[in-house]
């Protein structure tokens, strides 16, 4: 496996170039803060972006845990990826990483984020860093989802383009828990009303009598009991109200959302009887 390493101080724009130097290196992987990259895909690995603290995140990004080092040991001898180019912020921290691998013995083609990046670009990148907390991990949004719930997770689509070459590359962008600008969280009381309201805007649902919302590390999971006031295409406006609460729930906090479960709990249907008298009254079934 041939070794290559991006390196360079926190906070200059590694991760956002990785694609671009991968691409350049024919590296088919990238170890970035922990994750195992391949092809686009995270398949190994915990980022230290989930870290609370920095220091942890430290110790994440440079492998110390021994069964995070094994899970990308593993991924690494089952795929075998001809080139991996690893991001760090000095070569002493590349140099744990190749330990924590049992890759020591490579030799490895250095890269200096001055070598890619322009002083301005580089700048950019810490005031970015600095005043808004924004990290970014060098794989798609839907790869990252999957274990980051609660976090700002947000899709950035370039296109890289050198002397010879062209590539469109997707990123997500992230404010880890240890951000300089503090902790943040969505109550599951919000996301419960998020959820109703979603429900109750569409055609055929009645009331939203019960809104539930299990928060784990990897996501959200939703129940919700309704009342139905249409008495034909009943699983179609289940269907359809499944679909209303998973889209508006991640559209407005971009959190991963596992299942939508939705109950019709009673149905209300309203039909007009006309008495002999002409005068018209209302049953309910």
């Amino acid at each position: 496996m041939n070794i290559h390493a991006l390196i360079g101080p926190s906070g200059t724009g590694k991760s956002h170039r990785a694609s671009m130097v991968a691409e350049q290196k024919n590296a088919d992987g990238i170890l970035d803060d922990g994750l195992l990259i391949v092809d686009g895909r995270i398949v190994a690995g915990i980022s230290a972006k989930r870290e609370a603290t920095r220091v942890a995140a430290v110790k994440r990004a440079i492998l110390s845990d021994a069964a995070h080092a094994a899970a990308v040991r593993d991924a690494l001898h089952r795929i075998a990826p001809h080139d991996l180019l690893i991001l760090g912020t000095s070569m002493n921290m590349v140099e744990h990483i190749l330990m924590a691998l049992d890759l020591s013995g490579n030799p490895v083609d250095w890269v200096r984020v001055e070598d890619v990046t322009t002083s301005e670009e580089r700048q950019l990148a810490r005031q970015i860093r600095r005043q808004q907390g924004r990290h970014v991990i060098p794989a798609p949004t839907m790869e990252v989802k999957k274990g980051f719930a609660g976090y700002w997770v947000d899709p950035l689509r370039f296109i890289f383009r050198g002397r010879h070459y062209q590539m469109e590359v997707e990123k997500s962008i992230v404010r880890p828990t240890y951000s300089s600008l503090g902790n943040f969280y969505i109550a599951d009381s919000v996301v419960s009303a998020i959820a109703s309201h979603g429900a109750g805007s569409v055609s055929g649902i009645a009331r939203v009598v019960r809104s539930v919302v299990q928060s784990t590390s990897e996501g959200l999971s939703i129940d919700l009991d309704v009342w139905i006031n249409t008495p034909r295409h009943i699983f179609q406006v289940l269907e359809g109200t499944q679909r209303v609460v998973y889209e508006v729930i991640e559209e407005a906090t971009a959190l991963n959302v596992l299942t939508v479960k939705i109950q019709a709990r009673h149905l209300i249907w309203e039909e007009p009887n006309t008495h002999n008298d002409g005068t018209a009254c209302i049953s309910r079934r």
